[in-house]
């Protein structure tokens, strides 16, 4: 394709009296090229001096770029027969889509041009490319700006984020809850989009707004749709038709690939990303992160006119329940399953059933109706959170057994003070936490350490023994020394 700057050229050079040949072979073009621009320079310019010339029209043409009508040019290797198997192959396209409701598994244009070579026909694949998109090709649609009053509508989507949290990088998911009306935009952090998270996002929002929406507003996501019934209708969640229930919403699920129908939070979930994680998405633990997160939105939503909503807002409901309630046995590690992953119960539940109560990041346990303990949820599968105390009856009557217990060892800094410390004393090891057993981990790993620094405060009766023991012995190493001294000043004094 000639450009402007080519043309210049050849203009140039032929004023300079290059021939057509030389021309062509400085600039590595066809010698007709050069002719016909050069040509058409020449006419112009001669029409100039004529009576009828229309001097604005001549200067268009010689200051003009130099242009390709292909307009009339037909596909010489594009055949009728050619075009009937493209059709037949988008429409097998057409009606894959419908039938698996997503347009994720398309045929590239690269697949369906390998699929035309097969068939034998000899063809490009940017004439290919070109007929796909123009067969393809569909109006531009147009979109109806919506305008909501306070109270009506709450849009709700999920988003991915990078995250470094203890120097590992791994994706977290942004619960986004959008309101167009107000402009108001807020998140929550998770591990996961499972259903615990989808519907515990809704409780803490609302419980944060101290009200609820009239409508809210979602995509076909997993937690909200079952399964589809035949072309239109949609079996949602029975969780989230509960919530609905209690709460008093109603429920809008967009139709499929239609994004703009929920515009306000698609746009959310990205300016959120943007705004909280572009410059800073390095953290020391994931708590630190929620935290963050927590006090930049504050931040960015303080033009929202969220404050005049929430008067509108339906009445404010008590905090819905949200566990799941299960029964788990014991086993004989004193370890109960829950989700792939097991949780430590005090020891003389073993080889009985309790009462589980599971929340999207921690669990409490019951039995008999009365409450045991609880852990904070672990993620992966078969791994392990144990509470040292659960095992203290054990260790006093096996406290050797202390000294390679998971119990132990699942604590680092418990583990450090026991080798320092308490190696050749378990049972004052066990008494110390057995008498601060109500207090945290923390503060009994505190209190050890203290202790340990300080051996006689620890085990006063073993210290004291040994500073007698030692005591006695110092005594004794004192008096032969003065007996052998008395005795030879006498023995010199009487000669």
């Amino acid at each position: 394709m000639i450009t402007l700057m080519d043309k210049h050229a050849i203009i140039k050079l032929k004023l300079a009296g290059h021939s057509n040949r030389a021309v062509a072979k400085m600039l590595h073009i066809n010698r007709k090229t050069v002719a016909k621009y050069w040509n058409e320079h020449l006419e112009q310019n001669s029409l100039i001096d004529t009576e009828q010339a229309d001097i604005k029209e001549i200067q268009e043409v010689i200051c003009s770029e130099p242009t390709y009508d292909s307009s009339g040019r037909k596909a010489r290797k594009y055949t009728e027969e050619m075009d009937k198997f493209l059709d037949e192959v988008l429409e097998n396209e057409e009606e894959k889509s419908k039938l698996l409701r997503t347009n994720k598994q398309q045929l590239t244009q690269f697949q369906i041009y390998e699929m035309v070579k097969e068939k034998g026909f000899d063809i490009s694949l940017s004439t290919i490319s070109n007929k796909i998109r123009e067969k393809r090709k569909k109006p531009k649609e147009c979109f109806i700006k919506q305008q909501y009053d306070y109270g009506d509508r709450l849009e709700y989507d999920f988003g991915e984020v990078k995250l470094e949290i203890d120097g590992i990088i791994d994706t977290y998911y942004l619960s986004v809850l959008s309101s167009p009306a107000s402009d108001f935009r807020w998140a929550y952090l998770y591990k996961n989009q499972k259903k615990d998270v989808f519907l515990d996002s809704h409780v803490r929002f609302f419980e944060m707004t101290k009200g609820v929406y009239r409508e809210v507003v979602y995509d076909n996501m997993r937690n909200v749709v079952t399964r589809f019934i035949g072309k239109y209708e949609k079996e949602l969640n029975k969780d989230l038709l509960k919530m609905s229930l209690y709460y008093g919403f109603e429920i809008n699920v967009t139709n499929c690939f239609r994004g703009n129908e929920k515009g306000h939070v698609e746009g959310s979930v990205k300016v959120l990303r943007n705004k909280l994680f572009a410059g800073h998405y390095r953290f020391k633990t994931f708590d630190e992160a929620c935290q963050y997160m927590h006090n930049e939105l504050i931040m960015l939503n303080e033009e929202s006119k969220i404050k005049e909503e929430i008067k509108h807002l339906l009445p404010y409901k008590p905090r819905l329940e949200l566990a799941d309630i299960k029964v788990a046995k014991v086993n004989k590690y004193s370890f109960i399953r829950i989700e792939s992953n097991f949780y430590s119960v005090p020891e003389y539940l073993v080889d009985h059933k309790v009462t589980v109560k599971s929340y999207y990041d921690h669990l409490v346990v019951f039995a008999n109706n009365n409450y045991v303990c609880e852990h904070k949820k672990v993620d992966g599968a078969n791994e392990i959170s144990i509470d040292i105390k659960h095992y203290l009856d054990t260790f006093a009557k096996k406290p050797g057994a202390i000294k390679n217990s998971l119990a132990l060892k699942s604590l680092p800094q418990l583990k450090s003070i026991y080798d320092s410390y308490f190696s050749k004393y378990p049972k004052e090891f066990i008494e110390l936490i057995r008498e601060n057993k109500d207090k945290n981990i923390d503060q009994i790993i505190e209190i050890l350490s203290k202790f340990g620094k300080s051996p006689l405060k620890i085990l006063p009766g073993i210290a004291v023994k040994d500073k007698l023991e030692l005591g006695h012995r110092t005594r004794l190493q004192t008096n032969k020394y003065n007996n052998i001294c008395v005795g030879g000043i006498r023995h010199y004094g009487h000669h």
